[in-house]
């Protein structure tokens, strides 16, 4: 986390200090008095052209707020908080981190803000600031911390919302809609003049808007007043009060109110000698553009070498998806070793590379992002004579390379194979310092350069995964980046689908793909598990295993049996999900596939990332076990049933409890939302089935006539039905408009566990204490197939979305897929260690996940790949 001070320190270091004659101005214009003293005026928008000053109107406005807050005085009540967008700089340029900031700012300033993270911390598990879903943790946090009854007023500072490259929209949404109802709180945000902003602040009555163009005589005075400032400074000017004065008026004319034209200006000056002065002011062009055009124009006159040393620097950090270290960008350029290698020689060409560039602690910056959007458009027939693809082609090559001469095993020289990641250090030099760019972006650049030849069996990319893949796994957990590695590999097999000529490629791929993911939380908490736990526990057959037998440890004499692939019988274990406490009753797969929710015994219900197998959220609100969890068929909201006899509503991106419904008189055991999301059903030890509205908590029918608990409750696809499961042997089907109940199902010896109607509605499934799964005519109550073959209860089933398959999880620790027409096993799942309480296919049919109870297995629990064993994979 950045401290937004220290952000703008740099800025004044780099841009010099506000100066009061250049934002004063603002102060007394009518829309900031409105603003700083209308109750109903929250949020005022500074909007402007690029390098039009509107960064050093916020930091004139900071300076002018300070001195009456908490920044600079401990016995204000007001507070002060401001972040400084960057889209050059990924740290800067998202809206987690913009919150981040604010947050940071907020309790670092008044630290009784604080019990209000820990609050979210403990209600939420530990802080994942990196996860996607910890915008939700974010929002709460904030809004807790703006409902602070001893704060008076909080003045709040986003500057460049048009940098907010990632999430710029729900960071909108969040300052216009979730803080609206905090009179207190005053935001002012800047940006660039864009249509999709404009239309979404334009829309809210309580936004003030102030645009520069607007007021140009009001910034021409203060670009006047800039001018005057800078050049009182240049060497060449001094005891020359005409010299002066010609430059004042000449910049004056050509600035257009642009500020960095000034800047830039002003920076060539300054290696400019007295009696040349005049010429290069008249020679200076009018406008940025002309100004970018007049740099290219010089670099394109250097001599030869340094032309095309200078054209790759530029290029490859235009195409940088961060901003590039000296060595690392040295190592991606293309440019010959004896510069690349050396920092200083680096630094020479980045400074001959015009004024694009600046060096801060050895990290290349564009001066502004216009400049980057202007070598990356406008500038592309001279930076990229052979095209973007060309140049993210280089890159790609280059990255490969220096990862091929870096990479190898030990890297930071840990010795012991458990030694866990918190205690590696890097050695003096770090050898990771110039590939660290590359390990995480090489499968990007490779993307963007369209290049089909490196995605064959031939390529240098089979070469670098057959010999460097497990290095390159070391060098990911060194770099706390494996979720980039799992992503980068996912990327690659999309890459590689439809592609002929590389069918060892793409069985390489999804081998490596498979390896990450299923050693994965060993690798990340110790780099040198990928030699040791990741070789012994891969099967037989996996690439990678055969590839680095060499690198696996000599001692250990007897290794356990594994066997030949992945998929034992086709089923793949991709992942173990780790973090509940306590048994795990119920797992399922959102709509959208990208999520999974479990509820456990520890009376929590987690949500994880379904591709990457990080925790995104933990909801906490039940009194006792959470025995069933639903996702709504918009992913947004997740139901829970639990023991304290409540079902909860959640909203799934914010992780706050919308409804508690309480009508039931024992412990809850299951719950289904309907498809259109508006009602939900749930069942009970209380031997009912009660159905409840969505949105209003009400509950809606109760439907009685089971003799005993009942387990299981599902919608059919139409939501015009209810099936129901008990422990008296049957499976009731109800209406669910009139509550009648027209059959009931008997046939079971043993009480019913789960009941699922098929996704056409023509059939039931339902497992049972019996070990069967029987499927029945859901019109008639006929008992079309009785399928055998656990050993021990079945505990959960479920239908694959297309109706072909059945699914069974039971307490003999296995599960089960079978044909649904034949009646037929098609597989058989083994990896826990103790019963299957929850089984559920993703919804595109590729993977299943399954919950899991017993002492030592308190995992989520696996993720299966279904057949064939190609369709799974990246």
């Amino acid at each position: 986390m950045i401290d937004p001070r220290d952000v703008k320190m740099t800025i004044h270091q780099t841009r010099g200090a506000a100066l009061k004659k250049s934002y004063e101005w603002i102060l007394r214009h009518y829309q900031f008095e409105c603003w700083r003293n209308n109750n109903d005026s929250q949020v005022l928008w500074v909007k402007g052209d690029p390098g039009k000053g509107k960064t050093m109107l916020l930091c004139g406005i900071i300076d002018e707020l300070c001195p009456t807050t908490k920044l600079a005085d401990p016995q204000a009540k007001t507070l002060l908080s401001f972040f400084f967008c960057q889209a050059t700089v990924p740290k800067l340029s998202n809206a987690h981190a913009v919150l981040c900031g604010l947050i940071y700012m907020l309790v670092d300033t008044q630290p009784s803000l604080l019990s209000y993270i820990r609050k979210r911390f403990k209600d939420t598990g530990e802080p994942r600031f990196g996860d996607a879903e910890a915008w939700a943790a974010l929002c709460n946090m904030f809004l807790d911390i703006l409902r602070d009854s001893s704060l008076d007023k909080i003045y709040i500072m986003v500057d460049a919302l048009d940098e907010c490259v990632q999430g710029q929209d729900k960071l909108l949404k969040f300052i216009l809609e979730e803080t609206k109802g905090f009179p207190h709180v005053k935001w002012i945000i800047s940006s660039r003049n864009h249509v999709e902003q404009r239309t979404r602040l334009v829309d809210s009555q309580s936004i003030l808007s102030l645009e520069l163009q607007e007021n140009a005589d009001l910034v021409s005075g203060a670009i006047g007043a800039y001018i005057s400032d800078r050049i009182s400074k240049l060497e060449s000017l001094q005891n020359d009060d005409t010299l002066q004065e010609y430059v004042q008026q000449a910049l004056q004319e050509k600035a257009e109110g642009t500020f960095l034209w000034v800047s830039l200006v002003v920076q060539e000056l300054e290696d400019v000698d007295s009696w040349d002065v005049r010429q290069v002011v008249d020679d200076v062009p009018k406008g940025l553009d002309d100004l970018y055009a007049r740099m290219i124009d010089h670099i394109k006159n250097l001599a030869a070498r340094s032309r095309e040393y200078c054209q790759l620097v530029l290029s490859a950090t235009t195409l940088a998806y961060r901003p590039l270290q000296l060595l690392e960008l040295g190592a991606v350029s293309g440019l010959p070793e004896v510069i690349a290698g050396n920092a200083k020689n680096m630094e020479t060409i980045v400074k001959k590379s015009g004024s694009f560039l600046t060096v801060r602690d050895k990290t290349i910056y564009f001066v502004h992002q216009s400049a980057k959007d202007y070598l990356f458009e406008k500038a592309a027939l001279s930076m990229f004579p052979s095209g973007h693809a060309a140049a993210h082609h280089r890159m790609f090559t280059q990255s490969l390379h220096i990862l091929e001469k870096t990479l190898r095993r030990d890297m930071y020289s840990l010795g012991a194979l458990g030694t866990p990641i918190t205690q590696a250090q890097p050695p003096k030099p770090d050898p990771l310092t110039v590939a660290r760019y590359s390990c995480v972006y090489w499968v990007d650049h490779l993307e963007q350069s369209g290049s089909y030849k490196e995605i064959q069996d031939n390529s240098t990319v089979n070469a670098f995964l057959r010999t460097r893949c497990l290095y390159w796994l070391e060098a990911l957990s060194l770099l706390r980046s494996v979720t980039d590695g799992i992503m980068l590999i996912q990327k690659l097999g999309v890459l590689l689908r439809g592609r002929s000529g590389a069918a060892g490629l793409k069985d390489l791929v999804q081998d490596v793909y498979r390896f990450i993911r299923y050693h994965r939380n060993a690798i990340e908490n110790s780099p040198l598990q990928a030699y040791s736990s990741g070789l012994v526990f891969s099967p037989r057959r996996s690439m990678v295993k055969q590839r680095f037998e060499h690198e696996r440890p000599n001692n250990i004499a007897i290794a356990p049996p594994m066997g030949d692939d992945w998929d034992a019988h086709t089923g793949a274990c991709l992942q173990t999900l780790e973090g509940h406490d306590d048994w795990v009753n119920s797992v399922v797969f959102s709509y959208d596939n990208s999520r999974v929710a479990s509820g456990s015994d520890d009376k929590t219900i987690r949500l994880w990332d379904a591709q990457t197998g990080a925790l995104l959220q933990t909801l906490k609100g039940h009194d006792n076990f959470v025995t069933s969890v639903v996702f709504s068929h918009d992913s947004s909201r997740v139901a829970s049933g639990s023991y304290d006899r409540t079902i909860k509503i959640w909203d799934t991106q914010r992780g706050t409890c919308l409804q508690t419904l309480e009508d039931h008189d024992d412990r809850i055991t299951s719950v289904v939302f309907s498809q259109d999301g508006r009602h939900v059903a749930s069942g009970s030890y209380d031997r009912t089935v009660k159905i409840w509205d969505a949105l209003t908590g009400i509950c809606l029918r109760t439907l009685a006539g089971h003799d005993h608990n009942v387990r299981s409750v599902v919608f059919s696809h139409d939501g015009s039905r209810i099936a129901s499961g008990s422990w008296d042997r049957t499976i009731r089907i109800w209406d669910a408009h009139t509550g009648a109940c027209p059959q009931a199902l008997e046939g079971h010896d043993s009480e019913v566990n789960s009941v699922v109607f098929s996704p056409d509605g023509s059939c039931v499934a339902s497992g049972s204490w019996d070990k069967t799964i029987k499927i029945w005519d859901a019109q008639t109550g006929a008992c079309l197939q009785t399928l055998e073959g656990h050993d021990n209860t079945v505990n959960s089933v479920v239908f694959s979305p297309d109706g072909s398959r059945v699914a069974s999880g039971s307490w003999d620790k296995t599960i089960k897929i079978w044909d649904a027409q034949t009646g037929a096993c098609l597989q058989t799942l083994e990896g826990h260690s103790n019963w299957v309480t929850s089984v559920v296919f993703s919804h595109d049919s590729s993977r299943i996940a399954s919950g899991s109870q017993g002492q030592g297995d308190q995992a989520l629990g696996c993720v299966y790949r279904r057949l064939p064993a190609d369709a799974g994979g990246p």
